[in-house]
């Protein structure tokens, strides 16, 4: 299918891209604007922010969404968290948002390291305010009470998708296990969010179910933004939405009870995430 018009982004290279380019690759540091072929790479570059990736650039998930590589991963980087921690205070960033790849190879699939990253994060930058976008750790509560102790002002788990094409769409996720995961957050009081790919097939029903269900595992910061198949083997596209639409469901979210929503084509889940906390 032929990219719309309001899918086409401009493209620009100042200062400041330039200069987080260089912080990110002199410090041998991922990023998931790269690794996920992000279409606001250029933007958020330029603004002087990134969303960090952890735990290395491969994954142990096959997801038919994600254009992260998959395969054996390298252990764990001890000197990651230091490394990270000094490149956020070079950039001076008052909001960093964390993710990482799935580490299903790991004993503690890769809790550990996620705390190491939120104490340096806090040492070196006690001024800035945390996003952790978490993966689901097998839904095993112990490994998530350990993100939860380090109290990062928002924790999100992405849902990505409806449940009835979950399946197809995420490879060992499970739409109810997702929904497990933000439940222990608000029963935790943690600011939980959650974000939605649109275009892969769902009925407007299944994406107001799906708003219920998040809802109702306490969840409270929604983004919706359009599917693009990163490469051929990845799933295609079956429909684009129009950015009218997404206003329309960013105000049926907020009437649900949504307490902020971030709705449009190119959003994403770090998409002016600052604006969120």
């Amino acid at each position: 299918m032929r990219k719309p018009e309001w899918l086409k982004v401009r493209l620009c290279d100042n200062d400041n891209f330039a200069k987080t380019k260089r912080l990110i690759e002199g410090h041998h540091l991922h990023t998931i604007c790269s690794s996920g072929r992000c279409p606001n790479q250029t933007e958020c570059w330029s603004r002087g922010t990134a969303t960090f990736m952890v735990l290395g650039a491969i994954c142990t998930r096959s997801c038919r969404f994600c254009n992260t590589e998959t395969g054996t991963p390298l252990p764990p980087d001890d000197q990651e968290p230091e490394r990270l921690a000094g490149v956020v205070r070079q950039m001076a960033l008052k909001h960093v948002v964390l993710t990482s790849v799935d580490r299903d190879d790991l004993p503690d699939l890769g809790a550990g390291h996620w705390v190491k990253v939120i104490k340096a994060l806090r040492e070196v930058n006690p001024d800035t305010s945390i996003e952790v976008l978490i993966p689901d750790f097998q839904g095993y509560p112990e490994l998530i009470q350990q993100i939860i102790d380090e109290k990062p002002e928002i924790v999100s788990h992405n849902i990505e998708t409806v449940r009835r094409l979950t399946p197809e769409v995420r490879s060992a996720a499970k739409y109810d296990r997702s929904l497990s995961v933000l439940r222990l957050l608000a029963d935790a009081e943690i600011r939980s969010k959650s974000g939605l790919m649109l275009g892969l097939g769902e009925t407007e029903k299944e994406l107001f179910e799906t708003m219920d269900d998040l809802l109702n595992a306490g969840c409270s910061i929604l983004t919706l933004g359009q599917y693009l198949q990163p490469t051929r083997k990845h799933l295609p596209v079956k429909v684009y939405i129009e950015p009218d639409k997404f206003v329309c469901y960013k105000d049926i979210a907020l009437k649900k009870g949504f307490s902020f929503v971030e709705s449009g084509p190119l959003v994403r889940s770090s998409y002016h995430a600052e604006k969120q906390i």
